[in-house]
């Protein structure tokens, strides 16, 4: 029988290994720039970042809603999601001025833990249907439901995939 237990790479030269993220979770403040864009809509565009740093989990990164384009929000009635670390997620969805609409394609917690109350109304977007970078590198979406952003930075295996639920 095959161990199901995820073997980790090791990390290179300038990456981070997400085996080596703590539980519960870090959340650290990043003067990375971040821009999400939905084809020709710059959604968001910051500098001033939070990233949720978890095991196994590739960052997942909530921007501040000042830096994102309010109209190209409204709030969705979808889905609903309890985060055993931060809460009850709010859900919202990503509207484009052609009419272009990603259904609960963010999320922000308004009432977090104390422990992630800095990120109260920050957003965190799903980049599955998004164009969402880190410094001009486009991100891949993490597997699943819980859409951290992968970049060449990180190494896994991550969770989220067929598999993975028991990590």
């Amino acid at each position: 029988m095959a161990d199901p237990r995820p073997r980790p790479v090791a990390p290179g030269p300038g990456q981070e290994s997400v085996w080596d993220y703590p539980r519960p979770p870090l959340l650290e403040l990043s003067p990375r720039h971040l821009t999400v864009r939905l084809g020709d809509l710059t959604v968001a565009d910051t500098h001033g970042a939070f990233r949720v740093l978890e095991t196994s989990h590739p960052p997942t990164w909530y921007l501040p809603r000042a830096d994102v384009t309010e109209s190209a929000l409204r709030p969705s009635r979808t889905r609903s999601t309890m985060c055993e670390w931060k809460g009850a997620a709010t859900y919202w969805d990503v509207v484009a001025p052609d009419g272009t609409v990603l259904v609960a394609a963010a999320w922000s917690y308004e009432r977090p833990t104390t422990p992630f109350r800095e990120i109260t109304g920050y957003l965190a977007f799903a980049a599955d249907d998004l164009d969402c970078r880190i410094d001009g590198e486009r991100v891949r979406p993490q597997e699943g439901f819980y859409a951290g952003w992968i970049t060449d930075e990180v190494v896994g295996p991550f969770k989220g995939g067929p598999g993975t639920w028991g990590w």
